[in-house]
């Protein structure tokens, strides 16, 4: 599952390495408080494994609204 990180299609379905980094570390705290898995199967899996599948299989993205950006100067 792990080498699924290595695929650009992930990369770029979040819209680069730290957003993806980010919807993974806030999806494995909700996972570890005790939301519900949205994959069908999480045999085996760890949290950071399902975090992956569900971003993949497109049940979790990053909502541009809520996600502030900084102007340069």
């Amino acid at each position: 599952m792990i080498e699924a990180l290595r695929s650009e299609e992930i990369i770029n379905k979040c819209g680069g390495r730290f957003k993806l980094t980010v919807l993974i570390q806030k999806r494995m705290i909700e996972l570890m408080q005790g939301s519900r898995p949205l994959v069908e199967r999480r045999r085996g899996m760890t949290d950071m494994e399902v975090a992956i599948q569900e971003i993949l299989e497109d049940k979790i993205v990053i909502d541009p609204e809520k996600t502030e950006s900084k102007k340069s100067l």
